[in-house]
C-alpha cells in the first residue's frame, strides 16, 4: 500500500507539482485547496502525513496546525509545513505550532522527497518502539500513546509525533546529558535539514505537554551543557 499524502495547498500549479512528484516517488497524493477541503479528505481517510501551506484562504497553516494537534484523529499525523517565510522566527512559529519539519519555498522536488521520507521513517520507527517507565510516566509503545499519574489515577497525554519520539528517548536514556547535536543525531538520525534550534523548540513543547501533571520538571536544562530527563522532578 502506497502512503497516503494529503496536500494542503490554496496554489493549484504548486499542488499539482507536488501531486506528480509524489506519484513518482510511489506515494498516494490527496488534494486540498483550504481548511474545509482538508478536514473532508481526512475525515474520508486518514493520511499517512500531511504537506500544509502556511498561507491559505480563511484560516492559516498555523491555526489548522495547532487545531489538528489538539484533536484525537489527527494528533499523531505528521505534519511538514511549506511556506515562503524563511526567517528564524518564522521557522519557529511554524515548530511551536505543532509541524514536525519546513520546507521553504521554493523548493525541488529532490529536498521535499527526502523530508517525506525522513519524517515517514521516524514515525515507522516510533511504531517498533517498547513500552518504558519513569517516575509518573509511562509509555505504551505498542499503542504509542504516553500516560501520566494524576490523583485521579492514570491519565493519558496528548502529545505530538515529535514529542513522543523525544520523550521516548529520554525516558530510555535518563540521567544522562545530552547537547543539541548528540540530540539531533539520536533523535531526528543526524538529518541535514534539521537546525539545533529546533531542539530549544521542542523542547519546550514537551515541557508544556508536561506540565498539566506537574512532570515538566523531568526535562532539565544543564547550563551550557545540554538537557537531561530525570524520574527526580527538577526544584
Amino acid at each position: 500500500m502506497h502512503k497516503r499524502i494529503l496536500i494542503v495547498e490554496d496554489e493549484p500549479a504548486i499542488r499539482d507539482m507536488v501531486a506528480f512528484a509524489l506519484r513518482k516517488g510511489e506515494y498516494e497524493p490527496v488534494h486540498a485547496g483550504d481548511a474545509q477541503q482538508a478536514q473532508v479528505a481526512i475525515a474520508d481517510k486518514v493520511p499517512d502525513l500531511i504537506l500544509l501551506d502556511w498561507m491559505l484562504p480563511g484560516t492559516s497553516g498555523l491555526e489548522l496546525a495547532r487545531r489538528w494537534r489538539r484533536e484525537a484523529l489527527t494528533r499523531e499525523i505528521p505534519i511538514i509545513m511549506l511556506t515562503a517565510r524563511g526567517e528564524e522566527n518564522d521557522r519557529v512559529a511554524g515548530l511551536e505550532s505543532g509541524v514536525d519539519d519546513y520546507v521553504v519555498k521554493p523548493f525541488s522536488t529532490r529536498e521535499l522527497l527526502a523530508r517525506i521520507r525522513a519524517v515517514l521513517r521516524r514515525s515507522r520507527e516510533d511504531d517498533e518502539d517498547g513500552s518504558v517507565t519513569v517516575g509518573g510516566l509511562r509509555i505504551d509503545g505498542a499503542a504509542h500513546r504516553v500516560f501520566a499519574d494524576s490523583p485521579e489515577g492514570e491519565q493519558p497525554v496528548q502529545i505530538g509525533p515529535t514529542e513522543y519520539r523525544l520523550l521516548h528517548f529520554f525516558m530510555t536514556h535518563t540521567d544522562r546529558v545530552y547537547s543539541r547535536s548528540q540530540l539531533l543525531d539520536h533523535v531526528w538520525g543526524g538529518s541535514v535539514y534539521v537546525e539545533e534550534r529546533t531542539i530549544d523548540v521542542h523542547i519546550r513543547r514537551l515541557r508544556k505537554t508536561l506540565e498539566p501533571f506537574g512532570l515538566d520538571g523531568m526535562v532539565q536544562t544543564v547550563r551550557g551543557a545540554g538537557y537531561r530527563f530525570s524520574g527526580a522532578i527538577d526544584a
